[in-house]
């Protein structure tokens, strides 16, 4: 029997796990963190930024007991955890549960059936997954081996992003006055910014490998509302797996990753002995705005640097390149050992819009705010979890009438409504427990078009078909992928354009769908799906734990 295993600090136990595990998890505001040559408190894992990384196997249950030292409420979020029958587990505020407050502790316990690859986790309230963060890798059963070259060594890359101010400060202010919030002032890897002109001192990440050896690099996009091309100069990356599921290998000099997603990377480091760039670049509209870290392939020595950083200069050009890394040139494995089970049969055919809208505001600026919204609906948070109010039939809390079709219908990516203004509620759609589900998500471009990462918690999902412009009910389906689509849990809607995804509901509870561009979930670009019980225990969600978090 596994003991507590106590790491001093914030927020998870970092441990190679045995078929089940306990750790002690710690959140403490910390002081005197500096980066870019300035120093602020930030809420951290375990004393950690990125947090500790954690390691387990396929099929291995884990417990791990949150301490919530910190001023804020906290809960804990495992990505792409699909969480079977576990829902407490799932660490979504005011969805799954209620958040663990100052002083609070509370136990999350769940098996990872079925899983095995790289994910994370983060905070799941405020901006707090800013700082409170970390990877979550799952190897394989003892005895399986990867369906590929085993690598000489493992690395996780994590990257994410860094405010000199502190984030919560950054959000509160722009949602009192209604103004966009600041971006962040430099990316990070494994929490090194690199060098930069207001702080040429600061210290940038530096992986040693060896030539010619082959590494597998889990690249993790952990950013609040970034999206990054990742590459290696002078190197081919293979990619071999995304969001836990493993792909067709893939070759590729640049990996676009969304926030949310993760990507195994085969590295064959160069014969050449020298420096090599890392560039993680930021995407945004028609700019991308690049931050750059050092790896050192082969020799230790600084004098030698080899850089070629992908600079995407127009909006043509990038949405080139972004047809070129993305989920379009991906596949699913579908072998015999894992094979792709694409539901071909649809129970439920959805039309989701997604986009920007406005509401009044009485002490912004200009008498609105910006708001987001899944077919005009903007999401009002309850003060209770969706979940608990399901599982006690607690009545007032949302109502099951999320429509699934636009309710005024236009032209998506033409011209746009006069009315800008969105409904808030609190609505969520009903799937009968093993229903089939197709969802097409169309973006809209009311004030600006952009591409949307949609993260669906408790399922993976197909992403069978993809486009620029109006899905077209009737020509476009002709073209999906039914046969090897890839699978995910957080895909991109591409600026301007649809993307159809398709999945079983065979996990009942509640389950959250949000844009992962944390400044529209706050905005309000998220919505959930209530799985109802199926036949039995076995097809019923458990029991809550005598110490879920009261409101």
């Amino acid at each position: 029997m596994a003991s507590w295993i106590p790491i001093v600090t914030l927020v998870i136990g970092g441990c190679l796990f045995p078929a089940s595990v306990d750790c002690l998890v710690r959140m403490y505001k910390l002081d005197n963190t500096t980066k870019l040559c300035s120093t602020k408190p930030i809420v951290t894992v375990n004393g950690m930024f990125p947090g500790p990384r954690l390691i387990a196997r396929e099929d291995d249950t884990l417990l791990v007991k949150v301490i919530n030292h910190a001023d804020y409420n906290v809960t804990i979020h495992w990505h792409g955890v699909k969480q079977f029958r576990t829902g407490w587990a799932d660490g979504a505020a005011y969805i799954t549960q209620c958040p663990i407050q100052p002083g609070q502790t509370y136990v999350y316990n769940f098996t990872l059936s079925g899983q095995r690859g790289t994910l994370f986790y983060h905070a799941h309230i405020l901006w707090l997954r800013a700082t409170v963060h970390g990877a979550l890798v799952i190897l394989p059963k003892r005895g399986v081996p990867y369906p590929f070259p085993k690598p000489h060594k493992e690395k996780v890359i994590l990257l994410a992003e860094w405010w000199k101010s502190d984030v919560e400060a950054v959000i509160n202010q722009a949602l009192q006055t209604g103004l966009i919030p600041n971006r962040s002032d430099v990316q990070t890897i494994n929490g090194y910014p690199g060098p930069v002109s207001s702080c040429p001192s600061e210290r940038a990440y530096t992986l040693h490998v060896e030539p010619g050896k082959t590494y597998m690099l889990r690249v993790i996009n952990a950013a609040l509302n970034e999206f990054f091309y990742f590459k290696i100069a002078g190197h081919e990356l293979i990619v071999v797996e995304v969001d836990a599921s493993y792909t067709k290998p893939y070759k590729t000099e640049t990996v676009l990753i969304a926030p949310g997603q993760t990507t195994n990377l085969l590295l064959t480091a160069s014969l050449t002995t020298g420096n090599f760039m890392v560039a993680a670049s930021r995407l945004n509209r028609n700019i991308t705005a690049t931050g750059t870290l050092n790896c050192i392939i082969g020799s230790h020595d600084d004098t030698a640097t080899i850089v070629t950083i992908p600079i995407v200069a127009s909006e043509n050009a990038s949405t080139q390149l972004v047809d070129k890394v993305t989920d379009h040139a991906l596949r699913s494995l579908n072998s015999k050992e894992y094979p792709t089970t694409v539901p071909l049969k649809i129970d439920h055919s959805l039309f989701f819009t997604i986009g920007l809208g406005m509401m009044p505001c009485s002490t912004c600026v200009i008498g609105n705010r910006a708001v987001a919204h899944i077919n005009n609906v903007t999401f009002d948070e309850p003060s209770v979890s969706l979940l608990q109010a399901h599982f006690y039939n607690i009545k007032g809390v949302y109502t099951d009438d999320f429509p699934a079709k636009p309710l005024n219908k236009f032209n998506y990516t033409g011209e746009q409504p006069k009315n800008p203004h969105t409904m808030k509620g609190t609505r969520v759609y009903r799937l009968p427990y093993n229903s089939t589900v197709q969802i097409v998500l169309q973006d809209t471009v009311m004030f600006s078009g952009e591409s949307h990462p949609l993260h669906l918690h408790g399922f993976n999902f197909f992403a069978v078909g993809s486009g620029l412009g109006n899905f077209n009910p009737k020509k476009d389906p002709k073209k999906f992928n039914l046969v090897d689509p890839v699978e995910r849990n957080t895909i991109s809607v591409p600026a301007g354009g649809w993307t159809a995804i398709r999945f079983r509901a065979n996990n009942p509870g509640v389950w959250f769908m949000h844009c992962h561009l944390e400044v529209h979930k706050t905005w309000g670009m998220r919505m959930a799906f209530v799985v109802d019980n199926g036949n039995g225990p076995n097809e019923s969600i458990l029991p809550p734990p005598t110490d879920l978090p009261e409101c």
